[in-house]
């Protein structure tokens, strides 16, 4: 018997991750990032990034001073 760990707000759709656009109390959309890719990209707690609208959709890069 197989047993699957199941995370609460994450769901698999064949390879990618779909995640839920959630609203907090002080209004600010937020969405939570996959832990398997903050580590491959070596982000932080705390880093900043930047957000960039191409076409339709939306692409998180790593602040650059």
């Amino acid at each position: 018997l197989l047993k699957r760990k199941v995370f609460m707000g994450t769901r698999r759709s064949g390879e990618q991750n779909v995640r839920n656009i959630t609203k907090n109390s002080t209004g600010t959309y937020q969405v939570s990032l996959p832990i398997d890719l903050v580590r491959t990209l070596g982000w932080k707690q705390g880093q900043k990034v930047v957000f960039k609208k191409r076409g339709k959709d939306l692409v998180i890069v790593d602040w650059q001073e």
